[in-house]
């Protein structure tokens, strides 16, 4: 038998039986993925689709944003697609010594490409290494990216990365002894490998080529298998899952509540079958998006680096998170593919329609996780040893504040926030489990129509001490037509001490622009971000469509708002209840008034201002600049930015429904984010929402609690610095 015929029976043996393992995991993962529930409204988007390749999968943009890593993967992902040229020069070797892809196989610059990205793909192997020692877990614990990720796995692949370009080098470079190169220039590193290999002489050089192209195929096949039987299987997925994220501006809107794949009708919410599932209770519930999303997981931690409550000793990691549901997923994958392909059992334990598995036919630890409830405490035995409760416990489930800083980190856009709260709505309406806290927030929204349960005639307190008369709808005026812009001014705005004079800032910053604003005053109520995000759907359908009644009754159809939790949900959550309106912060409206010469700081302020950037203004919506420029209008004022500023902003603690909530773990967010922004120097923290500055305001009294009050550095809205500089020097 000849050498070609040993190369050729060897490589396609090699092909076909580890290509057949591979497309029966493939299709194992495939039939798991789509036995989650429908997920609407993710398919019918070409343009997103490419934009997302473009962008996210072939600009590697999110990857990007950490310099290193992100050009290691670079390197990595851009070495694979040229590389994919060599695996069919390895194959076409099999049948013919010499070679090429047509019309472009002998241009040097492809040999050239193929080698430059050869030896970028092993600079990225040491630049990985170098990362992952230098964030060993074993030395930095908790704050390691990469505390509880798969370690093994991670250096396994890195080493059968190496693997592909050195038996790749090997075979190239004996192929220039031979002569089998198809570049007569070009392939500078083969080169290099073949004056090598050239004193073993021409018969060795060709048993080397022969081994090298074996070699290279079968690394390339088990590459394959161990990638599909790993994390590593966000090669392929990940792609996917970029393509089919919501790709909203920001952040965007919660996901309605799904019964059955179709968003439920709150108007009708007395026909809902009465075995329907509210929220996410098994792993099943999930939809296929859902499933994507925890196959897609690369374990970086770049979400878990960034997550406050992870940052401040509390439970919950948003990777680890996503690595337990899909742990969950896999063990429950021969049940869970079962009910949505009846014959899948017929391997199994035989074939078994899905409404009448038989169980016992199923693995041991498929039994065992159908009787793990998704969301449960860990329990202890008699004897004092503890074992696996829930999949995710509750103080993990309720740490959660939704700053979203994991959605926005997440290089393959996994939807973190919305598996959480859907989980949470599970609890709240259907086990009606929840922080006990949480009843009286309930309790109030629903009595009151705000979180402090005050009354409805208080709304327009504020307004007493102000010198001019604020304009009310169905008092002095009878529609918003009348007025530019309907001032939604919030609970906080209208009953929080602190917050209140956010409020009567903003409104004589509009009165002395000659902005004509109008109120609702007792006609205003919640709108509901607090019940929403605490998994209390009803109560949040409730407020919206109560709202959104009034509004559209009054005509409202510009609204300005000063809390930021109040503008992502009028904004972005009530067109989703009939809601269109046009939206604005007041930083932005003030900023533009500022521009136009409407607004004028005179008067200085000579102080250091550090301004905190609320999720609900920064991350969920991108708006980062009005704030900070309102602060530079101001003669005098400078700005010192928080090492964790803007998109990588550190959340205040309060979103979520975590204002409502003791925080009994770990250390307190608040303090965490005070610490930081008193170690700039700042006499003053800026904020822009009521919410973080009750927050950031009980921060500073904690952490300066030996210093006397008035040498505290302050906290107020970046309206109340405008409208010092602004109002004329006495």
């Amino acid at each position: 038998m000849s050498e070609m015929t040993v190369r050729l029976v060897i490589g396609l043996g090699l092909t076909v039986v580890l290509l057949a393992a591979a497309a029966g995991r493939a299709r194992f993962l495939q039939r798991l993925a789509f036995s989650g529930q429908a997920a609407p409204a993710r398919e019918d988007q070409p343009r997103k689709f490419v934009v997302a390749q473009v962008e996210e999968v072939l600009g590697q943009r999110k990857l990007l944003r950490w310099t290193i890593p992100g050009l290691a993967h670079f390197f990595a992902f851009w070495g694979f697609l040229v590389l994919g040229l060599t695996i069919i020069e390895a194959y076409g070797a099999l049948f013919q010594p010499d070679f090429h892809i047509p019309l472009v196989g002998t241009w040097p610059v492809v040999g050239f490409a193929e080698d430059l990205f050869g030896v970028l793909v092993l600079v990225a192997i040491v630049l990985f290494a170098l990362i992952r020692i230098r964030n060993n877990p074993s030395k930095k614990g908790r704050s390691s990216r990469f505390y509880g990720s798969h370690l093994g796995a991670a250096w396994l692949v890195l080493f059968m990365i190496f693997n592909v370009v050195w038996t790749l080098f090997l075979y190239r470079g004996a192929q220039v002894n031979t002569g089998n190169l198809p570049f007569a220039s070009g392939a500078f590193a083969t080169e290099i490998v073949a004056s090598w290999l050239a004193p073993l002489g021409q018969q060795t050089n060709q048993v080397l080529e022969t081994i090298g192209i074996l070699l290279q195929i079968a690394v390339i096949l088990v590459f394959l298998l161990i990638v599909l039987y790993s994390k590593h299987a966000h090669i392929f997925l990940a792609p996917l899952n970029v393509s089919f994220g919501r790709k909203p501006n920001a952040l965007g809107p919660l996901r309605p509540m799904r019964v059955n794949g179709e968003p439920v009708d709150f108007e009708k919410i007395d026909e809902l079958d009465e075995d329907a599932v509210l929220g996410v209770g098994k792993i099943e519930d999930f939809t296929w998006k859902g499933f994507l999303d925890f196959g897609t997981c690369t374990e970086c931690g770049r979400c878990q680096s960034q997550c406050p409550a992870w940052n401040t000793e509390k439970p919950l990691s948003p990777k680890l998170l996503i690595m337990n549901l899909r742990d969950h997923a896999f063990a429950k994958a021969p049940y869970l593919i079962a009910e949505s392909h009846p014959t899948y059992l017929g391997s199994h334990g035989g074939t078994t329609p899905a409404a009448t598995i038989d169980t016992a036919a199923l693995p041991a630890s498929a039994q065992q996780a159908l009787e793990r409830p998704l969301v449960g405490e860990s329990e202890t035995d008699p004897h004092g040893f503890s074992f696996a409760g829930g999949v995710i416990d509750p103080d993990v489930l309720w740490s959660c504040t939704t700053c979203g800083a994991c959605v926005e980190q997440c290089p393959v856009d996994i939807e973190h926030v919305d598996h959480i709260v859907d989980m949470r709505r599970y609890q709240v309406l259907m086990e009606s489990s929840f922080p006990t806290e949480l009843s009286g927030l309930f309790k109030n929204l629903e009595n009151k129509g705000n979180p402090w349960g005050m009354n409805a005639s208080d709304r327009l307190s504020w307004a007493e001490e102000l010198d001019f008369d604020i304009t009310v709808i169905g008092d002095s005026v009878e529609s918003a037509a009348e007025v530019e812009y309907l001032f939604w001014v919030g609970c906080a705005g209208a009953f929080e001490d602190r917050a209140k004079r956010t409020t009567q800032a903003v409104a004589e910053l509009l009165h002395m622009a000659g902005v004509k604003f109008a109120v609702l005053g007792e006609g205003e109520s919640c709108t509901g971000d607090s019940a929403r995000r605490a998994g209390n759907e009803f109560l949040f359908q409730m407020l919206a469509m109560q709202n959104v009644e009034v509004l559209n009754e009054v005509g409202a159809t510009k609204i300005v708002v000063t809390c930021a939790h109040c503008f992502n949900t009028l904004a972005n959550e009530y067109p989703q209840v009939g809601g269109h309106y046009e939206v604005v912060h007041h930083t932005q409206l003030l900023d533009r008034l500022v521009d136009e010469g409407r607004l004028t700081p005179v008067s200085p302020i000579d102080q250091k201002v550090t301004y905190h950037d609320p999720c609900y203004l920064g991350r969920h919506n991108k708006i980062y600049s009005p704030p900070r420029a309102l602060t530079r209008a101001v003669p005098g004022l400078s700005l010192e930015e928080m090492p964790r500023n803007k998109d990588k902003g550190f959340c205040c603690g309060a979103g979520g429904a975590r204002m409502w909530m003791e925080e009994k773990l770990g250390t307190r967010v608040n303090i965490n984010r005070t610490q930081e922004a008193i170690a700039t120097g700042a006499d003053t923290i800026a904020v822009g929402c009521p919410f973080c500055r009750v927050m950031i305001s009980d921060g500073v009294a904690a952490v300066q609690s030996d210093v006397e009050q008035e040498d505290q550095v302050t906290v107020v809205d970046v309206a109340q610095l405008l409208l010092e500089s602004v109002r004329p020097s006495s």
